[in-house]
């Protein structure tokens, strides 16, 4: 289905949408969760828990998968969705993954076009404080600019992880042009509001097996408007983190 310019532009004051508190305190609840889960897992890799999984990965696959088979979560006032992918990169070491992973300041060359703009605020150690600025487009184009807190933690001389929470998103209204502004946080399209990821990486079979959990708030759907807003924010996670992933692997080749 195709929606002229002018239905877009007519439907978009009526998607505007509010963060809640109540819709803050249920994603707090599934990270609390997630984190648990993660922290008590025997099995490091997700690909590792399935022997198809962890075959086709390793034959070049790009694979992502919504979390338990669950892609979305409703919560009050908004939809929490948890995509899982992996990736194998033949040949790449470990320190040579987290050197690119880690060089904030050319996220923007790496991961454009989603990614435009993006540096690092601060650094100590394996903590960082990132600012990127994301052009999120699936019928419509939305900018926002964000900030994010992101720690690495070694667990022995082959594997590493790391967990990215945002600490601010923001959606920018006229982008690019000399009157652009930001709108207070937790207002606007509302979609995207929060993004945890959880990163893991380890070397071993000639190369380095990457993986993300993305976990992520967005508003719900509208009555009325499922049409625009439905595509966005139900097809976005699963395309940002299958393209995150093969870019990083295409950075590293």
């Amino acid at each position: 289905m195709r929606w002229s310019p002018l239905a877009l532009l007519l439907a978009l004051p009526a998607c505007a949408a509010e963060l809640q508190p109540g819709t803050v305190e249920a994603f707090d609840r599934y990270i609390r969760q997630t984190e648990q889960r993660l922290d008590d897992s025997k099995v490091f890799l997700w690909a590792d828990e399935n022997a198809d999984r962890a075959r086709r990965v390793k034959a070049g696959e790009v694979v992502v998968e919504p979390f338990g088979g669950k892609a979305v979560t409703p919560v009050p006032s908004g939809l929490v969705h948890d995509w899982v992918g992996s990736v194998f990169l033949p040949g790449v070491t470990l320190e040579r993954t987290l050197a690119m992973v880690r060089d904030y300041d050319h996220h923007k060359d790496v991961y454009q076009p989603e990614v435009i703009d993006s540096r690092v605020i601060s650094h100590t150690g394996n903590d960082f404080h990132i600012y990127l600025r994301l052009r999120k487009k699936k019928v419509i184009t939305v900018v926002l600019s964000s900030e994010h807190d992101v720690k690495y933690t070694p667990l022995d001389k082959t594997r590493w992880r790391s967990v990215s929470r945002t600490t601010r998103i923001a959606e920018v209204i006229d982008a690019g042009k000399p009157d652009e502004r930001e709108l207070p946080p937790g207002t606007g399209q509302g979609f995207l509001w929060k993004l945890n990821s959880y990163w893991r990486f380890e070397e071993r079979d000639g190369g380095t097996w990457l993986e993300c959990e993305a976990v992520s708030l967005t508003r719900d759907v509208p009555t009325g408007l499922g049409w625009l807003v439905l595509p966005i924010i139900r097809d976005l996670p699963k395309e940002s983190l299958a393209n995150t992933l093969r870019s990083t692997r295409a950075a590293l080749r």
